[in-house]
């Protein structure tokens, strides 16, 4: 009999997570074929999240609690959840309710077809307009600098097998992208249609910032693109600046009565200046994250865990 692992995620999910984990209890119930447990990982939250853990744990040995130390970000927490989960299959899901784990037979089904990794897909998402824009961006982000099939669809509510699980884990750096750990471990990846449900409590976890050092993960950790962008962009501005410089000698040879060009230069300095300053930033970036990662920055610190006492055996 296969074995199930779902990861959780949860920060500020004190009001939602008990739901959540009675959806799955319920749901695998009827899935007699599999044996079951559930990782929650608790971010750092600031209110009673944790306790709430316990208190499920409490009740049910197959639910695990994890306590984080500080809060490392959602991929972190499930970096945490895959290193302590022992399931032939692990699914991913959110903590508010919104991914409907009633139908993660779906993704299974997928995977006991033969895929290595399922991705939900929702024709209706129910997130805030901000939080789509973030997901739409994430989007063109993955498919230019990861690339990420076309047609591939990607959610934080996934199914994948053991091995891919198994790949993922040995990223021990700073920086972890669930998503670039995937489409670097296989290419085998499909989409199931699912129902997005809406928030019934709360708000999304995710401000601008995290958005940011969550895309800036992605790509610093996953691609060399940003500098190639960059270096292509300084042959440009190079290439513009070369002719703006040879109209000018040929306009002052034609007409010497042309007065000297004071606000063009500035331009073109600002201009020239502002993309140098970039193009620092960028390169900064990566040396930065590689200094971090060779001090061994950890990818997360677990203050606590309930019904577990070490990590899964691999």
């Amino acid at each position: 009999m296969k074995l199930v692992s779902f990861v959780i995620p949860c920060y500020r999910s004190e009001l939602t997570i008990e739901k959540v984990v009675d959806e799955v209890r319920n749901t695998m119930k009827t899935m007699q074929e599999y044996e079951y447990e559930v990782i929650l990982v608790n971010d750092a939250s600031p209110d009673d999240t944790f306790q709430v853990i316990r208190k499920i744990c409490e009740t049910d040995n197959n639910i695990k609690g994890i306590n984080l130390a500080r809060n490392f970000g959602q991929h972190a927490a499930l970096m945490a959840g895959f290193h302590w989960c022992r399931g032939d299959i692990v699914v991913c899901l959110d903590d508010d309710g919104q991914t409907p784990a009633d139908e993660v037979g779906k993704l299974l089904e997928k995977i006991e077809a033969g895929a290595d990794a399922v991705y939900a897909k929702y024709l209706h998402k129910q997130h805030s307009l901000f939080r789509n824009m973030g997901s739409k961006t994430n989007e063109l982000m993955t498919r230019y600098m990861l690339g990420k099939p076309k047609e591939l669809y990607i959610s934080s509510y996934f199914a994948v097998r053991r091995f891919v699980v198994d790949e993922m884990i040995r990223y021990e750096n700073s920086y972890p992208y669930v998503i670039g750990l995937v489409l670097r471990a296989t290419k085998n990846i499909e989409n199931v249609v699912v129902q997005h449900r809406e928030r019934e409590i709360g708000n999304s976890g995710y401000t601008l910032g995290k958005l940011m050092g969550l895309w800036f993960n992605g790509f610093t950790a996953f691609s060399i693109k940003p500098l190639r962008m960059a270096t292509v962009a300084g042959c440009l501005c190079a290439t513009v600046g070369f002719a703006y410089g040879i109209y000018t000698i040929i306009k002052r040879m034609m007409n010497p009565l042309v007065p000297a060009g004071f606000s063009s230069t500035m331009a073109a300095m600002m201009f020239i200046g502002g993309m140098l300053m970039i193009m620092l930033g960028l390169i900064g970036e990566y040396i930065g994250r590689i200094y971090i990662c060779m001090n061994n920055a950890p990818q997360y610190v677990i203050r606590e865990t309930v019904n577990e006492t070490e990590p899964a055996e691999r």
